[in-house]
């Protein structure tokens, strides 16, 4: 008797790990608990991180129409990948109070920044103004113990992601210098135009979960990028890259970049997107464009991008405050939030991107925007939001992000259960307004669907890696695999 006693304690333990305390636990969370020693020959239960992993392995399917060649452009470099604590430590700064700055002009301003993001875990990417001063730090980063080279850039990361698919054909245009042309992968072409006789360097300083520096504690890992990028920032190659296009024939165009610009001042960047809109505009209506976005401050520059080019692409990939400053920029639901606390509420997230998909997109029927398709992803979930009858295998994509996401940060190929853990919520709502939606998570069938109007959400959890390895390029990574998994359809033939 004690026996069974003891199993039913232990029972009582489990659901509420499981269920992180909640009073309540959903039936299709009951199935992977077990009672030890009443059952003595069942297997013993499944965690919900193995459930999940094991679904994704079984669900995730490639559509029956696949990309054969991408056009991926424009910001490419070298990333310097360094503990961000130690280097500012080697610089002889002193830890202090954080400020966020839009332009990056000094050590110091480096520093505040840097404390800035670190304690809310949050990523950011910074220009630094003084070409003399970065270069010095750039040396230092470069000769600091453990520092590490790579292939640097969205457009570059996504290019090596796309192109670990041997049936898929790459073009990359953007500043590509020696080293980096040495550092990528043989499978992707580089147009003679875009070689340049030295590389573009970026600063990527990293962190660990509760990493302390000074009375700054960091809740999670992350990453803050700073650098002095002229080429970059003047997306240099753009219109190289538009020429190109041509030639190569792609069925898939992959722009991003924009946010380089801001750092070289508004004359520049007002000038330079009205010349970007138009070489945007010259790419045939056909073939879809997936536009990356990446850290901004500037409103004004957000706004922009918002009413100029994001109606002329098909699909943008976005992190949580990316998505909540383009609100912000906007005037959109929950503006008012600072940032977000904590896991981003679900019901917030899907308001935001309802409203950039009627907003800046073809959630109308007659609107002339081309826009359909938003994946969301933040460090818990994922989410893909679709105008109705232009995208399919849409399910597959988002849960191919999310895997892809949990096995990259660990370092691995594949998901190591022992290695990640779920922090997405059970249970959520559609909408934090009404009408409201009640929806849970499945962790059979890990995919979430629900639909407001003609938009349709595709939601799915991250197993998220418990000691990462490398936060840098993840992003660019779940947007390319998320657009292998996806197939363009109706007006958008390819």
């Amino acid at each position: 008797m004690w026996r069974k006693a003891s199993a039913a304690a232990l029972l009582a333990l489990a659901v509420g790990y499981f269920y992180y305390g909640s009073p309540e636990l959903p039936e299709h969370i009951l199935r992977y608990v077990s009672l030890p020693g009443l059952q003595t020959s069942a297997p013993p239960p499944s965690s919900l991180e193995e459930v999940i992993s094991s679904a994704w392995e079984a669900l995730i399917t490639l559509p029956s129409r696949q990309w054969s060649k991408v056009a991926v452009g424009v910001n490419a470099c070298v990333d310097v990948v360094v503990s961000g604590v130690g280097l500012l430590q080697a610089l002889a700064v002193d830890p202090g109070a954080g400020s966020d700055h839009e332009v990056l002009h000094s050590k110091e301003d480096l520093k505040e920044a840097f404390i800035h993001y670190m304690g809310r875990g949050a990523a950011a990417e910074r220009f630094f103004s003084d070409q003399e001063v970065f270069h010095r730090i750039a040396r230092a980063a470069a000769e600091y113990p453990g520092a590490k080279l790579y292939v640097g850039g969205n457009a570059a990361l996504i290019g090596q992601k796309f192109a670990t698919y041997p049936d898929l054909m790459v073009l990359l245009c953007g500043p590509v210098g020696p080293k980096l042309h040495e550092m990528l992968d043989e499978q992707i072409v580089v147009p003679p135009e875009s070689l340049q006789e030295t590389d573009e360097y970026h600063l990527i300083l990293e962190y660990k979960a509760g990493e302390q520096w000074g009375s700054t504690q960091a809740p999670q890992a992350n990453r803050f990028i700073f650098s002095h990028d002229v080429s970059n920032g003047g997306m240099s190659s753009l219109e190289t890259f538009v020429a190109s296009l041509e030639e190569f024939q792609p069925d898939l165009v992959v722009l991003s970049g924009l946010h380089m610009m801001e750092g070289q001042g508004r004359a520049l960047w007002e000038q330079r997107l009205k010349e970007a809109v138009a070489a945007i505009a010259d790419i045939p209506r056909d073939i879809p464009i997936h536009l990356e976005l990446a850290s901004l401050t500037d409103k004004d520059f957000m706004n922009s991008i918002m009413q100029e080019v994001m109606p002329l692409v098909s699909s943008i990939g976005l992190n949580e405050q990316e998505l909540l400053f383009l609100s912000q920029a906007g005037a959109g639901p929950h503006a008012e939030l600072p940032a977000w606390k904590g896991v981003p509420d679900v019901g917030r997230v899907s308001d935001i991107l309802l409203w950039i998909l009627e907003r800046h997109g073809r959630s109308d029927p007659s609107s002339e925007a081309d826009l359909t398709r938003v994946h969301f992803h933040t460090l818990a979930y994922h989410i893909l939001a679709t105008v109705e009858g232009h995208w399919g295998n849409q399910a597959a994509a988002v849960m191919a992000g999310a895997r892809v996401a949990s096995s990259q940060a660990c370092g691995l190929r594949s998901v190591d259960v022992g290695k990640v853990e779920l922090r997405a919520p059970l249970e959520f709502s559609s909408s934090h307004g009404e009408p409201r939606e009640a929806l849970s998570l499945d962790p059979a069938e890990p995919v979430t669907v629900w639909r407001r109007g003609n938009v349709t959400f595709h939601f799915t959890p991250v197993l998220v890696c418990r000691h990462p390895l490398r936060t840098v390029g993840l992003g660019d990574a779940i947007s390319a695999e998320g657009l292998v998994y996806s197939e363009a359809r109706g007006p958008q033939p390819f």
